[in-house]
């Protein structure tokens, strides 16, 4: 007995020892809470409160509206409208094809909404929300909205989409708004705009849609938005308005415009007509075209490999990214050149025999008229396009000195037109030529030159710029789509102001010979005779053809013979009145052939509507062609 109490006092000491300690770490572990809870509610107070209240409240984005693009008179050529849309978050949806198959129970969903989903989520991240069905009706929102339960991660959503009404009419001036890419997101970064595309979707792509996107895109607002334990909007705190973005007004009349592209027919080809005292920009077509509505949604596989594999390539901008040879238009600025540089003196004037023999060498380089043109001076020799008469300008006067001199016309560099992608365009020099190619300069090439063949290559808006600079004196205004930027809150506008871009210092008589040879180009005898019939202006032009292929020497350029692509380019340049004038524009038909009769009638047709506003009443008949064009012009401007 005695040792069993004395058992029972030994177990409660160590039970006591025990329990105290037990007692202890529950008192230790009490401290910890209460240090801890010390410490979130009163060092950590202000950090949680701000994680909780941003639980409480959403900031949420609204996206401005985009500004307008119209035309001079106020036509509307982009324009905004909300839709409904429907759309899935990926990272939501558990079960993404079963989930689209359900939707398309309520809604319809076409082959060409899944192509565009599939495109679009390739391109997206996977909590980003993708449109699966664009232009929601009434009737089918409200039936997604009864069913709304069932579908997580797809909701409606109420977008503002661009619209251009006019379809294909001048979409390479005015450009298109597309889904905002990766390589949109670097560019907004490093222009420190990004944080205003909060909520915002699409970015200008092309045209003055991407030039002016800054002043196009806005303000992104926000508001302060409390919501509920389950997400839901309880009520607006406060809200900051978006600033709609600026209406752009262009220096395009859409009916000149429209009269421009139809001129052109199923034909493929550039033109710019330019004020020459302001450096507006009155028309400017590429042809083909396209449909710029087609980009705004995200344009479909079918349509995109239609666009991008068509042999026309109606998706380059051809009035400043396609590159040609100037042809005989090259001329009047060649003989500017040798004027200017005293290389040529009125009255000198040549005999032409037909070619053009360098120094005692046996090659020959011919004219395109066999026989020649017996004596020419400078005027006559822009009037009948003597090659003869400028391969010998252009070796006297020297590469150098040439490239030089027509380098302030805006040849070989970028015009500075407000449309992003232009090209430079080439004015060869044996620097270049070392350079390119490893090999010395020859005279030879130096004599092609003279008649814009060779390496020279120039732009459409290079040559309309150039004609509008000759036209205006040896003044060069900078070319410009945009008339002036207004603000639809105010209806404020900001001018954009005329820019002199060059300014030459050109003797008027000189001035006056190149301008009086243009002149006659459209008179009895001119090679673009037909162009300048009945006319109730004056019109200053020069025809052209550019070689696409080489053909032997002293070989025939049979056009039956040669496929229908490699066939050489109409070119055609002018201005008018040309006493004093309004307008002067460049038109290239690809592979047309003959300036005065591919590309001359279209330009007739936009001068005519400018300075009259009507077209040609009455076109001159086969058989006064035949009597006001000389019957060597048929077979114009062919060069080796």
């Amino acid at each position: 007995m005695a040792a069993e109490l004395k058992n029972y006092q030994h177990e409660q000491y160590y039970f006591r020892l025990r329990l105290g300690f037990t007692a202890f770490v529950v008192l230790g572990l009490f401290g910890l809470l209460l240090f801890r809870f010390s410490y979130l509610q009163i060092k950590q107070y202000g950090h949680y409160q701000t994680l909780a209240e941003n639980n409480r409240i959403s900031l949420l984005p609204v996206v401005a509206n985009r500004g307008l693009i119209l035309d001079k008179n106020g036509l509307v050529l982009a324009h905004n409208f909300f839709v409904y849309t429907l759309e899935i978050t990926p990272a939501k949806v558990d079960n993404l094809e079963a989930t689209i198959a359900q939707l398309g129970q309520l809604v319809e969903i076409s082959k060409l909404d899944r192509k565009r989903f599939n495109k679009l989520q390739s391109e997206s991240r996977n909590f980003e929300s993708i449109p699966i069905r664009t232009h929601l009706n009434e009737l089918e929102a409200a039936r997604f909205a009864v069913n709304h339960y069932r579908f997580p991660g797809v909701e409606i959503k109420s977008r503002l989409f661009r619209h251009y009404p006019l379809g294909k009419l001048g979409s390479h001036m005015i450009g298109y708004i597309g889904r905002i890419n990766d390589s949109d997101i670097v560019n907004l970064e490093k222009s420190g705009d990004l944080s205003n595309y909060k909520g915002s979707d699409h970015v200008g792509k092309s045209g003055v849609e991407q030039f002016y996107e800054h002043q196009l895109h806005g303000k992104t607002g926000f508001q302060q938005v409390e919501t509920d334990a389950d997400g839901r909007a309880v009520r607006v705190i406060s809200s900051t308005s978006p600033v709609s973005g600026s209406n752009l007004v262009l220096s395009i009349d859409s009916k000149l415009q429209e009269i421009a592209e139809t001129a052109f027919g199923e034909r493929r080809g550039a033109l710019v007509a330019i004020n020459p005292k302001t450096g507006e920009i009155l028309a400017y077509v590429s042809q083909p075209s396209f449909d710029p509505n087609l980009f705004v949604d995200g344009i479909d596989m079918d349509n995109w490999k239609l666009l991008n594999e068509s042999l026309d390539k109606p998706l380059v901008n051809r009035p400043i990214r396609g590159i040609y040879p100037p042809g005989s238009t090259f001329k009047p600025f060649v003989a500017m050149a040798g004027l200017e540089n005293a290389k040529r003196t009125p009255p000198f004037s040549i005999h032409d025999p037909g070619y053009y023999s360098l120094g005692n060498s046996s090659h020959h380089y011919r004219d395109w008229k066999p026989g020649g043109h017996g004596m020419v001076d400078m005027q006559r020799a822009i009037t009948v396009s003597c090659d003869t008469f400028f391969y010998g300008l252009a070796l006297d006067l020297g590469i150098e000195k040439l490239t030089e001199f027509v380098r302030h016309f805006g040849f070989g560099e970028k015009s500075g037109v407000d449309i992003q992608g232009e090209n430079g365009g080439l004015l060869p020099t044996p620097a270049w030529k070392m350079r390119r190619y490893k090999q010395p300069w020859y005279q030879g090439e130096t004599v092609i030159v003279g008649i814009g063949q060779g390496y020279t290559l120039v732009t459409p808006m290079q040559l309309a710029q150039a004609t509008a600079t000759l036209a205006n004196n040896g003044v060069a205004m900078k070319p410009h789509l945009v008339m002036k930027i207004q603000n639809p809150m105010t209806a404020e506008s900001q001018l954009i102001a005329p820019l002199v871009q060059d300014k030459m210092s050109l003797k008027p008589e000189n001035i006056a010979i190149v301008k009086q040879g243009m002149i006659d180009v459209t008179l009895p005898g001119g090679t673009a005779a037909s162009v300048g019939a009945n006319a109730s202006y004056a019109i200053a032009a020069k025809t052209g053809t550019a070689q696409v292929i080489g053909i032997k020497q002293n070989a025939k350029y049979d056009t039956s013979a040669i496929n229908e692509r490699h066939r050489d380019h109409a070119l055609f340049i002018a201005y008018a009145p040309a006493n004093d004038p309004s307008i002067a524009l460049a038109v290239i038909v690809e592979n047309g052939g003959h300036g005065g009769s591919s590309a001359g009638p279209i330009a007739r047709k936009v001068m005519d509507y400018y300075l009259l506003g009507q077209l040609p009443a009455v076109e001159a008949t086969k058989e006064l062609k035949k009597i006001l064009t000389p019957p060597h012009a048929i077979e114009e401007e062919l060069h080796d």
